[in-house]
């Protein structure tokens, strides 16, 4: 079938709430067509450009942001938050590992969330699914978990707040590589952390004195004092998603300006079911979520069907393994899709494979999440593959979620600030720590 913004309408589609009022649906669906697009065309080409990059083992993605952001907790001092601990992670990742790296955040969009169940039950009682607030709402009760198209207009507008602060951000004067010191959010606990970070702080400030001597400064160089920040999410609801999808007045293609990057989720990459087929038809940067049941095949078919020019930059495979099932599945997929001479960005995401139980509260060991990033890199480097990426979910803020790392949060303390709507996220202390051992594997690659 010829692809339009809603032929996807037409196939199996997976994942998608169940709206009691259609018109309703519908009027909102023809309000957003009608609001401005988030993100624009020229930007997603950007980073489709410094993705190529990426792929050329020239440059290095990090990715990463909430779990699913929450309407509750929209606030500005989250949102710079996150934005400085990503800023710190570049930093390290560029200093220590001698590259560019391409930053993306999981930010002004993502609001929803695929789910394993249709159904929830809490102490005998059955309600559905909490799907992420851009959907329904996290209360478990029978009117909060009705899905209600309303929605979509306040992720809107909160995803346009983002939006613009992410950009004042990024050139208004916090990336500029002089307030470095500043980025440190102040509650790191483990002295070496801290004592590597103002290291790394004091020889950058060194450099930069030398340079302004040399006449480069903050006003005259722009690359010192602003910086590239891009956004993505999962593009789960389609309603929404096609809602912001535009044609783009320059080139004539269509781009979904939900955001600069989409991706496809493990649960719902069939080839040819309603997501893959509604993002192989815009032009933005894609990613696809890869777990371990996956079959060279299913990468190659995919290759085939969103990225059948071969275009560097366009297709980034996202490994979401486990640590303990990475080493026995991963290096006949990367040997057997490698024969093909596909152009592919491979990142790993290090979260979604390593989920636990503890009482009441999921969880992620560091441990588990830092030995997949180590085996991701091994088995890149002896498959001859550049290992392109990391996927995380973290914050900025000071939570208890995961388990170990420089921060020591335990099963005893997971439930001093448990504060995710949805999965787990490393806090800052923890994303900073892995980005110092992720540096270190990016320098043998």
């Amino acid at each position: 079938m010829a692809w339009s913004r809603d032929s996807w309408r037409n196939y199996n589609i997976l994942q998608q709430p169940k709206y009691l009022d259609k018109d309703e649906l519908k009027n909102i669906e023809e309000k957003l067509k009608g609001f401005p697009p988030l993100v624009f065309a020229g930007e997603a080409r950007n980073l489709k450009a410094e993705l190529a990059k990426v792929c050329e083992g020239k440059a290095f993605l990090l990715q990463g942001g909430d779990c699913a952001e929450s309407f509750a907790n929209f606030n500005a001092n989250n949102i710079r938050d996150m934005f400085k601990v990503i800023l710190q992670m570049a930093i390290v990742l560029t200093y220590a590992g001698g590259c560019p790296i391409v930053k993306v955040g999981r930010l002004a969009g993502q609001f929803a969330k695929p789910r394993s169940s249709d159904f929830e039950e809490v102490n005998g009682v059955k309600l559905p699914s909490y799907r992420g607030d851009i959907i329904n709402g996290f209360e478990f009760s029978q009117s909060a978990r009705v899905p209600d198209p309303k929605r979509m207009i306040e992720a809107y507008y909160r995803s346009a707040s983002t939006m613009n602060l992410l950009r004042a951000f990024s050139r208004g004067g916090l990336a500029d590589l002089h307030q470095i010191h500043k980025w440190n959010l102040g509650f790191t606990k483990r002295a070496e952390i801290d004592e590597k970070y103002t290291q790394l702080t004091d020889s950058l400030t060194k450099t930069l004195a030398f340079m302004e001597a040399c006449g480069m400064t903050s006003e005259n160089t722009p690359a010192i004092s602003q910086t590239s920040f891009y956004t993505s999410h999962e593009a789960l609801l389609l309603p929404y998603e096609e809602a912001m999808t535009r044609e783009d007045s320059l080139s004539g293609e269509w781009y979904d300006c939900s955001a600069h990057m989409l991706w496809i989720g493990e649960r719902t990459r069939g080839i040819d079911d309603a997501h893959v087929h509604f993002l192989s038809g815009v032009k933005n940067p894609i990613g696809v979520k890869i777990g371990p049941n996956a079959t060279a095949d299913d990468i190659i078919n995919l290759s085939a069907k969103l990225n059948p020019e071969n275009e560097a930059g366009r297709l980034n495979i996202i490994i979401r393994m486990g640590a303990d099932k990475i080493n026995d599945r991963l290096p006949n997929l990367l040997r057997d899709v490698k024969r093909e001479g596909l152009k592919m960005v491979y990142s790993i995401d290090p979260m979604h494979g390593n989920t636990t139980s503890v009482a009441q509260y999921k969880t992620r060991e560091f441990d588990k999440i830092l030995s997949e990033v180590k085996s991701f890199f091994e088995i890149s480097r002896s498959e001859g593959v550049y290992p392109g990426g990391i996927h995380l979910e973290m914050t900025g803020q000071d939570v208890t979620e995961c388990t170990g790392g420089a921060f020591n949060v335990t099963e005893q303390s997971l439930k001093d600030r448990y504060e995710t709507q949805c999965d787990p996220r490393l806090n800052a202390d923890q994303a900073l720590e892995l980005a110092f051992m992720v540096a270190d594997f990016l320098k043998k690659a």
